[in-house]
C-alpha cells in the first residue's frame, strides 16, 4: 500500500447541458478479492443521532466496489484521515488511532485527549489530515482560544503502534479555516477562506517533526470583476510541482456576487505566493459554492465539487486552468479523492450517495454499479492500493 495524506474532514467547506446518467442499482462486485483491489474506501457515517459508524469497500480495476468482511465498523466521530498502516478518527475532542489488515478492516489501537492540549481546555479537532509521508497528523482545531481563534495542532505518529504524540501548535487566527493541503515535498502547506468578507490566503513551513511555522503571508489576491466587491479564496489543490489551484468567488460585502473562478498561485523557495491570474483569465466553475477541490495523482486533473454537481479541469502548470468535462452529476458533491488508478470518488451527503468515476486525460465514465446508497454519511477516505 501507499501512503496517502489527503485529507478527511466532516465539515463541508464553503452549467454544462451534459450529465452522466446514474445507474441507481447499487449492486456490489462479488467477485473483488484482495489481491484484485486496487484501493479500499472508507465512509464515515451516523446512522443515528448516537452512532457513528465507518463503511469499508474494496474496489476493482473497473471501479466497483464491494464491502469489506466486517464493514461497518464501530467509530465514535466521522472526521477521518489514513496512511497505508493508521487509520485516524475524531470526535471533536479525542482522536483515535486503528490499525488497518491487509484486507482493510479496522481495529482500535490508541487514543488521545486533543482538546485538553489547549490553554483554556476548550476547542477541539474538527478535521484531521496529514503530510504526504504520513509521519505527522495534523487537524484543524476549531475554536483552540475559547475566543473563536483557530489553530493547527500537529502530532508525530510512531510507525510502529499508531500512536500520537503531540509535537505543538500553530498561531492562532479567526482565518485559519479547515485543512491545510501541502506541496509534493511537504516543505509548505496552505489554505484559505474568508473571515466577514475578507480574503485570507495563508501558509506554513513545516519542519522538524511535522511542525507547522506561520510564513505570514500576504500574496496578491485578483481583483475581482468591476463591482463585485473581492474574491474569497476557498479551499486549495497543489498539483505535483509547485502550483496551486485556488477558489476565487466574488463576495460583495460578505454576498457571493457571481460564480466562482479558478485562479492558479505558484510558490516560490521561501513559500511566498504568486500569480498572474485576473478576472479576464480564469475560467468559472458551473458546481455553484465550492465545497472541495483536488489534483489527480498525476498533476493533470483537477477535481472541483460543489453544490451544483461535479466538474473536472485540466490542470496546466502556471498557465490558466482550462474545461474538460461538464457536470458528471448533479448531485450536491460535499468532497472528492482521486485513487492511483484513474478512479474519482465523490460524496453526496444530501442524497446519502458514493458516486465513483473513471477519468483519464482523454476520458471519463461512470463506473459500473455508481453510485452506491450510504445512509447519512459524513466524510470519505480513499486508501490506492
Amino acid at each position: 500500500m501507499k501512503t496517502n495524506a489527503k485529507l478527511i474532514a466532516s465539515f463541508l467547506v464553503l452549467s454544462s447541458p451534459w450529465v452522466f446518467a446514474q445507474d441507481a442499482t447499487n449492486s456490489f462486485d462479488s467477485q473483488v478479492t484482495q489481491s484484485s483491489s486496487v484501493a479500499y474506501v472508507y465512509v464515515s457515517s451516523s446512522p443515528s443521532s448516537s452512532k457513528y459508524q465507518i463503511n469499508a469497500y474494496s474496489v476493482s480495476s473497473s471501479g466497483k466496489l464491494n464491502p469489506v468482511a466486517g464493514s461497518p465498523f464501530s467509530a465514535k466521530g466521522t472526521a477521518m484521515a489514513l496512511t497505508d498502516k493508521w487509520f485516524f478518527t475524531s470526535n471533536g475532542i479525542d482522536i483515535y488511532t486503528s490499525s488497518i489488515s491487509p484486507t482493510g478492516s479496522l481495529k482500535q489501537v490508541s487514543s488521545i485527549n486533543a482538546q485538553k492540549l489547549n490553554s483554556c481546555d476548550c476547542g477541539g479537532p474538527v478535521a484531521l489530515f496529514l503530510d504526504h509521508t504520513g509521519e505527522a497528523l495534523y487537524d484543524w482545531d476549531y475554536n483552540a482560544d475559547g475566543g473563536l481563534n483557530n489553530a493547527y495542532q500537529s502530532f508525530d505518529v510512531d510507525q510502529g503502534t499508531g500512536e500520537l504524540s503531540y509535537t505543538g501548535a500553530t498561531s492562532l487566527s479567526a482565518g485559519f479555516y479547515g485543512t491545510l493541503s501541502f506541496v509534493a515535498n511537504d516543505e509548505y502547506a496552505y489554505g484559505g477562506s474568508c473571515y466577514h468578507g475578507d480574503p485570507y490566503l495563508y501558509g506554513f513551513s513545516r519542519g522538524a517533526g511535522g511542525t507547522l511555522t506561520d510564513l505570514n503571508l500576504n500574496p496578491p489576491i485578483p481583483a475581482a470583476p468591476p463591482n463585485k466587491g473581492a474574491y474569497c479564496p476557498g479551499s486549495v489543490a497543489p498539483n505535483m510541482t509547485y502550483q496551486i489551484a485556488v477558489p476565487l468567488t466574488p463576495n460583495n460585502d460578505m454576498t457571493i456576487d457571481g460564480p466562482t473562478q479558478l485562479g492558479i498561485f505558484t510558490a516560490d523557495s521561501t513559500g511566498s505566493l504568486t500569480t498572474t491570474s485576473t478576472y479576464k483569465n480564469m475560467l468559472a466553475t458551473d458546481v455553484g459554492s465550492v465545497t472541495d477541490v483536488w489534483a489527480s495523482p498525476s498533476g493533470l486533473l483537477l477535481a472541483v465539487a460543489g453544490e451544483n454537481g461535479l466538474e473536472i479541469f485540466h490542470y496546466n502548470g502556471a498557465k490558466p486552468i482550462t474545461k474538460y468535462t461538464g457536470l458528471l452529476t448533479t448531485d450536491n458533491i460535499v468532497q472528492v479523492f482521486w485513487d492511483n488508478d484513474n478512479h474519482l470518488y465523490a460524496l453526496a451527503a444530501a442524497s446519502n450517495e458514493l458516486f465513483v468515476f473513471t477519468v483519464t486525460p482523454t476520458s471519463f465514465s461512470q463506473a459500473p454499479g455508481s453510485p452506491y446508497t450510504i445512509g447519512n454519511p459524513g466524510a470519505l477516505a480513499v486508501l490506492p492500493e
